[in-house]
């Protein structure tokens, strides 16, 4: 089966569950949100596929291979996380060298002319770098490499709003010039809402939903008025949360959006991604 089949996973720490049950597919060439809280998970789930931290239980494979303790596999996975995981008292362009020799789709033109972008002193040791600078030395070892998997792990904090557009704007080029498969890990939804075509949904260590932006957002809505009339509305319907100022009241649905009769004093909106979100991990997606 080709891309990354998670089946069962969990994982605990000192009795805690940072994952419980998880099972997801990244399949090949899409770009993907996985989406969740500070704490749901995601670091987790990433540290398992890059072989840092082992699963209590479950599998992962890519591509059909197991992806435990198999370099073959690992070849084809690039993970981009906050940890420094390089010789910090190397320059940068010499770093982009020892990269090159690890991945055989790194590409040394990419990397500088990214780098060039970013205004990114290749000639500055990593650990002279400031925060932000070193977020954007790891972005662009990660765009500069053309695997079949490449996962960022929250790329853009610490970045300020110009470098963060630009970011996007080098994905974007990469992904479309040579296509692969793309997670971003984030709870910055806003701005990746534009990007992505999937979502995985992830909250307390449990995937609550994977689907389509299309399906996801087209299979959602909000519909608010009076609270008596919004409360008689949502019989029957899936209502994931609700908002109340006074008599007045907003319920966000699950479901095909309907049609409101015309004399109806309630009103119908979608709901964005973001929303939705905040709506669907609120209450752990019930």
């Amino acid at each position: 089966m080709e891309g990354i089949e998670i089946k069962n996973v969990s994982k605990s720490y000192g009795g805690v569950k940072a994952l419980e049950d998880v099972s997801v597919n990244f399949g090949q060439d899409k770009i993907y949100g996985f989406l969740g809280r500070n704490g749901a998970g995601k670091t987790t789930l990433i540290n398992i596929l890059a072989n840092r931290i082992f699963a209590d239980q479950g599998s992962v494979t890519i591509d059909g291979d197991t992806a435990v303790e198999n370099m073959a596999v690992h070849d084809k996975l690039y993970c981009m996380s906050e940890a420094d995981l390089y010789d910090t008292g190397l320059r940068i362009k010499d770093i982009f060298k020892w990269t090159g020799r690890f991945y055989g789709g790194f590409h040394m033109d990419t990397a500088m002319e990214i780098a060039d972008k970013f205004k990114l002193d290749v000639n500055k040791k990593f650990k002279a770098l400031s925060k932000g600078y070193q977020s954007i030395f790891k972005l662009t070892v990660a765009l500069a490499l053309r695997v079949p998997y490449v996962v960022f792990d929250e790329p853009v904090l610490g970045l300020d709003a110009n470098h963060r557009e630009l970011f996007y704007e080098l994905l974007l080029r990469e992904y479309t010039e040579y296509p692969r498969t793309i997670i971003i890990a984030t709870h910055l939804i806003e701005e990746v809402s534009g990007l992505i075509e999937e979502v995985v949904l992830i909250d307390n260590g449990r995937v609550i939903l994977q689907e389509t932006v299309e399906e996801l957002t087209g299979g959602s809505y909000c519909v608010s008025g009076l609270a008596s009339e919004v409360d008689e509305f949502c019989l029957g319907r899936k209502v994931i949360d609700t908002d109340e100022l006074g008599a007045l009241k907003q319920a966000y649905i699950m479901g095909t959006r309907p049609e409101i009769p015309k004399d109806s004093r309630l009103q119908i909106s979608a709901v964005n991604l973001q929303k939705l979100f905040i709506k669907l991990t609120e209450r752990g997606g019930k």
